[in-house]
């Protein structure tokens, strides 16, 4: 897995803490038998999911040259 550049980005793991907070949430209102509290840690999941994809096509993702080939991405020269 040290090999490749998947998921380790700031989109994917921002994602994917809000999405294991919302699965907490829910988790414990199921032991708690409130089926409104559960509902809200669904919906928390599902945020996590929309929070990554917006930071993804904010830029904060992979880019997609690397997504192809599996390989790091070179960072753009930036001009001045």
């Amino acid at each position: 897995m040290a090999g490749n550049s998947h998921g380790h980005t700031l989109a994917a793991w921002t994602g994917v803490t809000i999405s294991t907070i919302g699965f907490c949430i829910s988790g414990i209102f199921t032991v708690l038998a409130q089926p409104v509290g559960f509902v809200a840690g669904l919906v928390v999941v599902a945020a996590g999911g929309v929070v990554g994809l917006l930071m993804k096509a904010a830029g904060l993702g992979q880019p997609k040259e690397a997504a192809r080939s599996g390989a790091p991405a070179r960072p753009q020269e930036q001009s001045s």
